[in-house]
């Protein structure tokens, strides 16, 4: 595994090794003591996984402390602009954004730790996104950034997005008030 630095402190990208033959390709996608040796010493509790249609838009969305998660994320089919915005207060680089396209056929990983709001958008039908998550799910200390925030100007893909009601109420990040 090949672990690539990002503009923004502790987010990676990870691109596996991966073996072709004629049967098809494997690879591995998380290895504990690989993942340790470069940092990330997490123990995964929760798996998540999502089908979406094209122009499907999820996100911005985090998890307040003691909640907060660290997600490994990956595309299984089909393909996506993921979307991550620094939301640590003291980070040079609080309020920037970063973002990759994820797809299947380049087998990309995202490691986003706290302390981040991510979102992506569908660039294909049946896209298949699978995240491997630090901490449960907990409602109560879940927020969302409004996904198309004047201030953070994020170059989203212009095809019609489908956005559910939940994230079209967002807050701006001008109101938003980091808990990181």
């Amino acid at each position: 595994m090949k672990f690539i630095s990002t503009n923004i402190s502790g987010l990676l990208i990870i691109e596996p090794k991966i073996y072709e033959d004629s049967r098809g390709y494997f690879f591995e996608s998380f290895q504990k003591d690989i993942f340790k040796n470069q940092g990330i010493d997490v123990d995964f509790i929760q798996d998540n996984q999502s089908l979406s249609h094209k122009g499907a838009l999820r996100g911005l969305h985090f998890q307040n402390p003691p909640y907060a998660q660290g997600k490994l994320v990956r595309v299984i089919k089909g393909a996506v602009l993921d979307v991550v915005l620094d939301i640590r207060k003291d980070s040079a680089t609080y309020g920037q954004h970063f973002s990759i396209e994820l797809t299947e056929q380049n087998n990309l990983m995202l490691w986003i730790p706290e302390g981040f709001a991510h979102g992506f958008q569908t660039l294909k039908n049946d896209t298949v996104f699978f995240y491997k998550c630090s901490n449960k799910y907990n409602k109560e200390s879940e927020g969302c950034i409004l996904w198309n925030d004047e201030t953070l100007a994020i170059p989203w893909v212009n095809i019609p997005a489908i956005i559910s009601e939940k994230d079209q109420q967002g807050a701006s990040f001008k109101e938003f008030k980091s808990h990181f």
